[in-house]
């Protein structure tokens, strides 16, 4: 029994680990706004984590590497857990 939930518990692990993947690698639009969005960060890999997120809920990113937030007000509006801007 303990080699058959074993057999299953791996196949499913394999399984989602593809689907994420997939989901990471679909957004080639959000992938390319938030490289140019980030290209002069300080931390860039934190700045692309967040501007991921926001581009997937936004599905949008301001122009430019800073400011012109004015281009996308759910961009702009989203807030952190303290309140501040949660996109770069």
């Amino acid at each position: 029994m303990k080699p058959v939930f074993a057999a299953i518990f791996l196949a499913c692990l394999v399984f989602s680990s593809s689907l994420f993947e997939v989901t990471m690698a679909s957004s080639g639009f959000c992938g390319s706004k938030c490289e140019a969005r980030c290209s002069k960060a300080g931390i860039k890999d934190r700045c692309l984590k967040y501007c991921g997120i926001c581009c997937e809920k936004c599905k949008c990113v301001p122009s430019g590497t800073y400011g012109n937030k004015h281009e996308c007000p759910c961009y702009r509006d989203m807030k952190n857990s303290k309140g501040k801007p949660k996109c770069p």
